[in-house]
């Protein structure tokens, strides 16, 4: 068998179906769409939201809730990942961007307490959690909560 006398499975290659050429080629005129009609315009048939004359879902259903075009979203630094800094350092909104476990120095950040910490660190942050305080503290660092600096920092 060579590579010219391979052929294709039977079914496999299905013609497509050209519709809109002539009354005589079975498709024509309305190109198997009706007569009039929503359905028989270009473009899509039926709008998600459109029930007819029933009052549509999106308005039948009750308004909850509100969710912020602009959310305040914290970069979160577990206390677990503070055990790369040496014993007795600081660690500041820098010095957590020059280890990368914060990727901007623009936007907020906080320290959770996921982990255990076993080097004592003296911490100033914008904001860290009632347990991470504790941990930090009872491996015998100091965490002071600093104000969030305004100006822009260019990274």
């Amino acid at each position: 068998m060579e590579l010219h006398e391979i052929k294709s499975p039977k079914g496999s290659r299905k013609k497509k179906r050209i519709v809109g050429r002539g009354r005589g080629s079975g498709r024509g005129k309305t190109s198997g769409r009706g007569e009039n009609g929503q359905r028989s315009r270009s473009g899509r048939w039926v709008v998600g939201g459109s029930e007819g004359g029933q009052m549509p879902l999106i308005r039948r259903l009750p308004k909850v809730g509100f969710r912020s075009h602009r959310p305040i979203l914290n970069q979160v630094v577990n206390v677990q990942s503070l055990n790369k800094f040496e014993k007795g350092s600081t660690v500041n909104a820098e010095t957590l961007k020059q280890q990368g476990l914060i990727s901007s120095l623009n936007k907020p950040h906080k320290i959770l307490g996921k982990g255990e910490i076993k080097v004592s660190l003296d911490v100033h942050v914008e904001s860290i959690s009632k347990e991470a305080q504790k941990k930090i503290e009872a491996a015998g660092g100091k965490v002071e909560v600093v104000a969030r600096s305004m100006k822009k920092v260019e990274t």
